[in-house]
């Protein structure tokens, strides 16, 4: 019984203890501190550190600015834009126009930019200023200006001639430049040099250090200039040349030719063995010195010029003056100013009556006063409008008013949807699908306001045949008083005075009056060099371009 009795107080204590257990371990000195004790909460006031080696972050939405975030607020600071902006809309232009989005502002998806590429690559194709490429980093680092109307790191500048050729070379060493060319222009009475920056200096400090050297009398910049064409497919084949119908080319050319005029063209390389232009290139000269072959644009200005073969130009028994000044590059023919001052001074120290320019650029001081002094001698100068469109300002050289500013027209004798208008313009001519030789004996469909120009300059070799005494305000007023209206009645800022109609011009011009009574010759002309290399009269004009030429007259709308 006691056995018992102690068996069950020893389970009793057992189940006991075991039921009590978890209570006891809750009521140690363990639980205790979890439950009593009050918990400490350190607030430590946060004060933000700025790292002066990390920029702002810059939210992507918001164009040019820079959002810097701290904990209690969003400041926002406007920073400037990097690069240079554009001064033209960036609308759709042609790929050779000037500042219409130049080879150092298109990237690799062919898109303009506004502000230049990178120049790790040479421009074209690159990666934008601060534009993230495929697996690259942001590029961020500042750009210094373009000015993508010049050559870049170039001065021309007028120079005191009674220097010596170790004085100039002291001149260029003391303001860090180098003389890349230098020669004398009879055309301007001056010494005229062209120098390159040497170091990183920017191009307009170094300009105002050199204008106040007392050695130098004028310092510029040197302007691009951009030939006037629309690029298309070289095509081969015979169509109707509308061009011929649309400016009486035909019935003029039964009264004048163009023989014994010279016509200076200021373009690129032409092929003078071409068929179209056989005995019709007087005399060369390469402004640029290059290797190049003949070129598409200056073989097509030719062309449209003097053709004489399977087409037929404004002018087909006038002389050229190939004048090379414009040499291939990535983004089309381009020259300068100090080349095309070559080229000026070359043409008119070689007999050139007219010059023309199918090239387009900014407004150039030391290219006005060449024109203007082309002018003064008595040289009809005329230039292409330009291919910029409608929103572009004025180009140059058309735009001075010693030249004759030519728009483009089209079949339908409607503005050209490329060529420039003004108030500056003096006529138009057809500039849109062209048919025109190619270097190589090929042919070439092409447009622009250069083709435009060309022919006029023909049609004021037909003019100056039939009186070479005409000055140069006499030649444009000729031209212009018979133009036939086109657009608004009257003169408009599209067409000018109108479409030029080449018949009408010669008919109009008096041949020069000869004195029989008095037994005295008439004065002669201003000597020149004008011997003919024109074919003979008896020789039969190419009947293809003939008959086409008849055909698109009667379908004209003047004839319907």
């Amino acid at each position: 019984m006691a056995r018992e009795r102690s068996k069950w107080r020893i389970k009793t204590a057992s189940a006991l203890i075991g039921a009590l257990l978890p209570f006891i371990g809750l009521s140690g000195p363990a639980a205790a501190q979890s439950i009593m004790r009050t918990p400490e909460i350190r607030v430590v006031p946060r004060v933000p550190s700025v790292s002066t080696n990390v920029g702002p972050r810059v939210n992507a939405n918001i164009g040019g600015a820079a959002v810097a975030r701290t904990p209690s607020r969003i400041n926002v600071t406007i920073m400037p834009r990097i690069g240079v902006q554009s001064t033209l809309p960036s609308a759709r232009y042609s790929p050779n126009l000037h500042r219409a989005c130049d080879y150092a502002y298109r990237g690799s998806d062919g898109e303009c930019l506004d502000r230049p590429v990178s120049s790790a690559d040479g421009g074209g194709g690159g990666k934008a200023v601060g534009k993230k490429a495929k697996g690259g980093s942001r590029n961020n680092a500042p750009q210094m200006a373009v000015d993508l109307r010049t050559v870049p790191n170039e001065l021309v500048a007028e120079i005191d001639g009674a220097l010596t050729d170790a004085q100039i070379e002291e001149l260029a060493r003391r303001h860090g430049l180098a003389r890349v060319e230098m020669q004398n222009f009879p055309l301007l009475g001056s010494t005229i040099g062209l120098f390159r920056i040497t170091d990183r200096r920017p191009v307009d400090v170094v300009r105002r250090a050199l204008a106040g050297d007392g050695s130098v009398r004028s310092v510029q910049l040197n302007f691009r200039y951009l030939l006037q064409d629309q690029k298309t497919a070289p095509t081969e084949g015979d169509p109707a040349q509308y061009a011929l119908a649309q400016l009486r080319l035909p019935q003029a050319h039964a009264l004048v030719r163009g023989m014994n005029v010279t016509i200076a063209v200021i373009d690129s390389g032409i092929d003078a063995s071409h068929p179209e232009l056989a005995n019709t290139i007087a005399d060369t000269f390469d402004a640029i010195g290059s290797k190049e072959g003949p070129h598409a644009h200056g073989t097509g200005i030719a062309g449209a010029i003097a053709a004489h073969a399977r087409l037929m130009g404004s002018a087909p028994e006038v002389r050229i003056l190939a004048v090379r000044a414009f040499g291939a590059t990535a983004n089309g023919a381009q020259s300068s100013s100090y080349v095309i001052l070559k080229g000026l001074d070359y043409a008119v120290l070689h007999g050139a009556q007219i010059i023309n320019m199918s090239f387009a650029g900014p407004k150039d001081p030391v290219i006005e006063r060449a024109v203007a002094a082309s002018a003064a001698r008595g040289i009809v100068l005329i230039a292409a409008a330009g291919n910029a469109g409608a929103k572009s300002g004025p180009l140059y050289p058309a735009a001075n008013p010693n030249v004759i500013a030519v728009s483009g027209t089209d079949a339908q004798e409607k503005l050209f949807s490329a060529s420039n208008w003004g108030n500056y313009i003096a006529l138009a001519a057809p500039g849109a699908d062209i048919f025109l030789p190619a270097p190589d004996g090929k042919y070439q469909i092409v447009s622009g306001t250069s083709f435009s120009a060309a022919f006029v300059s023909g049609i004021a070799a037909l003019v100056l045949e039939r009186n070479p005494a005409l000055k140069p305000n006499e030649v444009r007023s000729i031209l212009t008083g018979t133009a036939r209206d086109l657009g608004a009645s009257g003169r408009d800022d599209l067409f000018g005075a109108g479409q030029a109609d080449a018949f009408a011009a010669v008919s109009a011009v008096a041949a020069p009056a000869v004195p029989l009574a008095s037994g005295k010759e008439a004065p002669a002309a201003p000597a020149r060099d004008n011997t003919s290399v024109s074919r003979a009269m008896e020789q039969p004009a190419p009947s293809m371009a003939a008959d086409k030429s008849a055909a698109n007259d009667a379908k004209s709308p003047a004839a319907q």
